[in-house]
Protein backbone atom coordinates (compact mmCIF):
# COMPACT_ATOMS: atom_id res chain seq x y z
CA UNK A 1 0.00 0.00 0.00
CA UNK A 2 1.28 3.44 -0.73
CA UNK A 3 1.13 6.53 1.89
CA UNK A 4 0.75 9.79 0.40
CA UNK A 5 1.23 12.33 3.27
CA UNK A 6 0.84 16.04 2.08
CA UNK A 7 1.51 19.27 4.50
CA UNK A 8 -0.04 22.39 3.34
CA UNK A 9 1.39 25.68 4.96
CA UNK A 10 -1.34 28.15 4.76
CA UNK A 11 -1.43 31.52 3.91
CA UNK A 12 -2.45 33.81 7.50
CA UNK A 13 -5.43 33.88 8.77
CA UNK A 14 -6.95 31.17 6.07
CA UNK A 15 -6.97 28.03 8.11
CA UNK A 16 -10.32 27.61 9.59
CA UNK A 17 -11.85 28.09 6.49
CA UNK A 18 -9.33 26.00 4.67
CA UNK A 19 -10.17 22.70 6.76
CA UNK A 20 -13.52 23.81 6.64
CA UNK A 21 -13.65 23.66 2.85
CA UNK A 22 -11.62 20.71 2.57
CA UNK A 23 -13.92 18.94 5.36
CA UNK A 24 -17.25 19.89 3.79
CA UNK A 25 -16.52 19.84 -0.14
CA UNK A 26 -12.92 18.20 -0.73
CA UNK A 27 -13.53 15.18 0.80
CA UNK A 28 -16.83 14.29 -0.52
CA UNK A 29 -15.72 14.34 -4.10
CA UNK A 30 -12.48 12.81 -2.66
CA UNK A 31 -14.32 9.88 -1.73
CA UNK A 32 -16.75 10.18 -4.54
CA UNK A 33 -13.52 9.50 -6.87
CA UNK A 34 -12.26 6.52 -5.05
CA UNK A 35 -9.59 8.16 -3.00
CA UNK A 36 -9.15 6.87 0.46
CA UNK A 37 -8.74 9.70 2.75
CA UNK A 38 -7.17 8.54 5.79
CA UNK A 39 -7.13 11.52 7.98
CA UNK A 40 -6.86 15.35 7.80
CA UNK A 41 -7.50 18.26 9.57
CA UNK A 42 -4.85 21.64 10.78
CA UNK A 43 -1.76 21.44 12.70
CA UNK A 44 -1.65 20.92 16.38
CA UNK A 45 1.94 23.17 16.28
CA UNK A 46 2.44 26.32 13.72
CA UNK A 47 6.07 25.74 12.33
CA UNK A 48 7.78 28.94 12.06
CA UNK A 49 4.34 30.61 12.80
CA UNK A 50 2.78 29.37 9.97
CA UNK A 51 -0.75 28.13 9.71
CA UNK A 52 -0.26 24.52 8.93
CA UNK A 53 -2.90 21.42 7.39
CA UNK A 54 -2.05 18.14 6.70
CA UNK A 55 -4.40 15.65 4.24
CA UNK A 56 -2.93 11.34 4.70
CA UNK A 57 -4.31 9.10 2.11
CA UNK A 58 -3.81 5.67 0.93
CA UNK A 59 -3.62 4.02 -2.33
CA UNK A 60 -3.16 0.45 -3.59
CA UNK A 61 -0.37 1.47 -5.73
CA UNK A 62 1.94 4.46 -7.23
CA UNK A 63 0.28 3.79 -10.28
CA UNK A 64 -3.46 3.73 -8.38
CA UNK A 65 -2.29 7.36 -7.12
CA UNK A 66 -1.18 8.81 -10.31
CA UNK A 67 -4.49 7.91 -12.06
CA UNK A 68 -6.93 8.30 -9.47
CA UNK A 69 -5.28 12.17 -9.07
CA UNK A 70 -4.94 12.61 -12.63
CA UNK A 71 -8.35 12.27 -12.60
CA UNK A 72 -9.73 13.63 -9.46
CA UNK A 73 -7.77 16.95 -10.35
CA UNK A 74 -8.54 16.70 -14.05
CA UNK A 75 -12.75 16.74 -12.89
CA UNK A 76 -14.94 19.53 -13.65
CA UNK A 77 -16.45 18.75 -10.27
CA UNK A 78 -13.13 19.77 -8.69
CA UNK A 79 -12.19 22.41 -11.06
CA UNK A 80 -15.66 24.66 -10.68
CA UNK A 81 -15.83 22.95 -7.10
CA UNK A 82 -13.91 23.99 -4.29
CA UNK A 83 -10.39 23.88 -6.10
CA UNK A 84 -10.23 27.83 -5.94
CA UNK A 85 -11.24 28.30 -2.07
CA UNK A 86 -8.55 25.56 -1.17
CA UNK A 87 -5.56 27.21 -3.57
CA UNK A 88 -6.30 30.72 -3.01
CA UNK A 89 -5.24 29.59 0.79
CA UNK A 90 -2.16 27.55 0.12
CA UNK A 91 1.16 29.15 0.42
CA UNK A 92 3.36 26.24 -0.89
CA UNK A 93 2.90 22.62 0.18
CA UNK A 94 5.22 19.09 0.17
CA UNK A 95 4.21 15.50 -0.49
CA UNK A 96 5.99 12.90 0.56
CA UNK A 97 5.06 8.96 -0.47
CA UNK A 98 6.33 5.89 1.16
CA UNK A 99 5.00 2.44 1.32
CA UNK A 100 2.93 1.11 4.30
CA UNK A 101 1.71 -1.73 5.80
CA UNK A 102 -2.16 -1.86 6.67
CA UNK A 103 -1.73 -1.47 10.94
CA UNK A 104 0.42 1.82 9.91
CA UNK A 105 -2.96 3.09 7.73
CA UNK A 106 -5.45 1.92 10.21
CA UNK A 107 -3.27 3.51 13.02
CA UNK A 108 -3.35 6.83 11.25
CA UNK A 109 -7.04 6.71 10.26
CA UNK A 110 -9.09 9.09 12.31
CA UNK A 111 -12.04 8.73 14.20
CA UNK A 112 -15.04 11.08 13.82
CA UNK A 113 -14.65 13.57 16.72
CA UNK A 114 -17.35 16.65 16.17
CA UNK A 115 -15.54 18.41 19.74
CA UNK A 116 -12.02 18.86 18.09
CA UNK A 117 -12.11 22.89 17.65
CA UNK A 118 -11.43 21.81 13.92
CA UNK A 119 -8.52 20.22 14.11
CA UNK A 120 -8.79 16.97 12.25
CA UNK A 121 -11.30 14.09 13.14
CA UNK A 122 -10.50 12.90 15.92
CA UNK A 123 -7.42 10.77 17.70
CA UNK A 124 -5.88 7.98 15.70
CA UNK A 125 -7.06 4.82 16.56
CA UNK A 126 -3.53 3.49 17.52
CA UNK A 127 0.04 5.40 17.72
CA UNK A 128 0.93 6.99 14.78
CA UNK A 129 4.70 5.57 15.10
CA UNK A 130 3.66 2.08 13.32
CA UNK A 131 4.81 3.65 10.24
CA UNK A 132 7.06 1.60 8.52
CA UNK A 133 8.89 1.22 4.73
CA UNK A 134 10.59 2.85 2.04
CA UNK A 135 9.60 6.17 0.59
CA UNK A 136 9.76 6.22 -3.80
CA UNK A 137 12.32 8.74 -5.10
CA UNK A 138 9.57 11.95 -6.05
CA UNK A 139 11.33 15.15 -6.97
CA UNK A 140 10.04 18.35 -4.58
CA UNK A 141 7.97 19.82 -6.39
CA UNK A 142 6.97 17.07 -8.92
CA UNK A 143 3.60 17.26 -7.60
CA UNK A 144 2.23 20.66 -9.74
CA UNK A 145 -1.66 19.70 -8.33
CA UNK A 146 -3.95 20.56 -5.85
Amino acid sequence: MILEIRTYRLKPGTREDFVRIMREESLPLLAKAGIDVVAHGASLVDEDGHEEAYLIRAFPSREARDEQEDAFYGSAEWLRGPREGIVSRIDGYHTIVIEAGDDAVRALRRQPDRNDGGRGSGPPSEPAAMISGTAPSVPRGACPRP
